[in-house]
């Protein structure tokens, strides 16, 4: 037992730094709530965005459906009634759709 008897007890480490010095304090949860600020607008904005390309997206496919079944319907009508197109109308020359407007 000597070998126990002789020891020193260990000290306990005391604070040497004010515990009010090593919190982030009002500046550093300033920053925080100014960096969560910032990325709330931003997700906020991407998600508008891809919303804005959705929805552009969807009318580009509805035209394309439309002027795909105008086309069809002018096929259809164009093998049916050869007669109309032997008239030789100006219209018919330059392109421009009946009424003098012309859709692009």
């Amino acid at each position: 037992m000597l070998l126990f008897g002789d020891q020193t007890p260990m000290p306990t480490p005391t604070m040497t730094v004010d515990p009010e010095s090593v919190t982030p304090g009002f500046a550093g949860f300033a920053f925080i709530v100014v960096i969560v600020a910032a990325v709330v607008l931003l997700i906020w904005d991407m998600n508008r965005r891809i919303r804005r390309v959705r929805y552009r997206e969807e009318i580009r496919a509805e035209l394309d459906a439309e002027e795909a079944a105008r086309d069809a319907a002018g096929a259809a009508s164009g093998t049916a009634g050869t007669a109309s197109d032997a008239s030789g109308s100006p219209d018919d020359e330059d392109g421009s759709a009946p009424g003098g407007t012309d859709r692009a």
